[in-house]
């Protein structure tokens, strides 16, 4: 792609203090300097174990977080051409720029305020961000968004009690998108859900995409709905990014090792497909995010590891085009 990216990400770090003995001070380093760029009307998957740091990010990029350091460019609607640093917006500044990045969360349950009705869930956005001339038009630009994600507008002025999850969940994306934002970071937004659900939402997702022209950060940790709805795929391993290419590049043709063993953990429903080859799976436990050692983080379980891989922490190089590796034997 020769167009500027929609948003670019450099060196984003989001360490959490903790407190060690003898005033010995640590960090549990979450995110420790990652960069990602992702194309307007684009899907971009983030995969990784749990404990990665995959929601830390989304999280960060919307402020729940408070960034330790890194630049977060956007250059969508309301920014020039050379974008925005939202990480440097003050609170105030930063309300303006609310409505064009909006997130899924993961929890369909936990995230929906139990005490207030659909119609107040979702109207909130609407009234902070004045949308609306008055009540009446609030109330039929909320029976609008509950049509577009699949529910009938006289659901409004229930709870979300009243609700399963995958309709929670689709409230939950209503609230998201009535403000017309750019970019929709969706965190893990089927995990919780039900396997005949999933496909339903992903579905929804993908029509809303394409109906409203959004741009989509899609955090997830099965590999078979990534597969379906991304277009480019970065993999996320103890707080860095791996590897990030195409979506059938990285498929078919994985480079690092750790990405190498994540796709062999795909089920493979065909008994006889199975034993076709060996596959290498990612043996041992992730390591402690706290105060990680300068090396490449994949070490010690690492199968293709040598000797510089226990001195230097490697670079993300572009290998082929639009195929980046973080990896020494490249």
């Amino acid at each position: 792609m020769n167009e500027r990216p929609m948003v670019e990400i450099r060196n984003l770090k989001k360490w959490f203090p903790l407190k060690g003995s003898f005033r010995r001070k640590s960090n549990l380093k979450a995110v420790d300097g990652v960069d990602l760029h992702i194309y307007k009307g684009e899907t971009l998957g983030l995969v990784g174990e749990s404990g990665c740091g995959k929601t830390t990010i989304g999280r960060t990029l919307i402020k729940l977080y408070t960034p330790t350091a890194g630049e977060f460019l956007y250059r969508g609607k309301g920014a020039s051409d050379n974008g925005i640093d939202i990480f440097s917006l003050s609170e105030s500044m930063m309300r303006s720029f609310r409505k064009e990045i909006q997130m899924v969360f993961q929890d369909p349950y936990a995230s929906l305020n139990p005490r207030i009705t659909i119609h107040d869930i979702i109207a909130e956005g609407l009234r902070v961000h004045r949308f609306g001339r008055n009540k009446e038009e609030r109330k039929e630009m909320i029976a609008e968004v509950l049509e577009k994600v699949g529910l009938r507008s006289e659901y409004m002025y229930r709870y979300p009690h009243e609700f399963s999850g995958g309709q929670r969940q689709r409230i939950g994306i209503a609230r998201s998108i009535i403000l017309n934002p750019d970019l929709v970071i969706c965190d893990e937004p089927v995990s919780a859900l039900d396997v005949s659900v999933q496909a339903q939402v992903i579905n929804l997702l993908e029509d809303l995409k394409r109906d409203l022209r959004l741009t989509y950060l899609f955090i997830a940790h099965d590999l078979a709905v990534v597969k379906h709805i991304c277009d480019r795929i970065s993999v996320m391993y103890l707080g860095k990014i791996v590897e990030t290419a195409e979506t059938d590049e990285l498929f078919n043709n994985p480079m690092h090792p750790y990405t190498q063993g994540l796709l062999a953990s795909i089920p493979i429903p065909n008994p006889h497909l199975r034993k076709i080859g060996k596959r290498q799976l990612v043996k041992g436990d992730i390591p402690s995010p706290v105060d990680p050692p300068q090396t490449c983080r994949f070490v010690k379980r690492c199968p293709k590891a040598f000797e510089k891989c226990s001195r230097e922490s490697p670079e993300l190089n572009e290998v082929k085009s639009g195929h980046f590796v973080s990896c020494f034997l490249y």
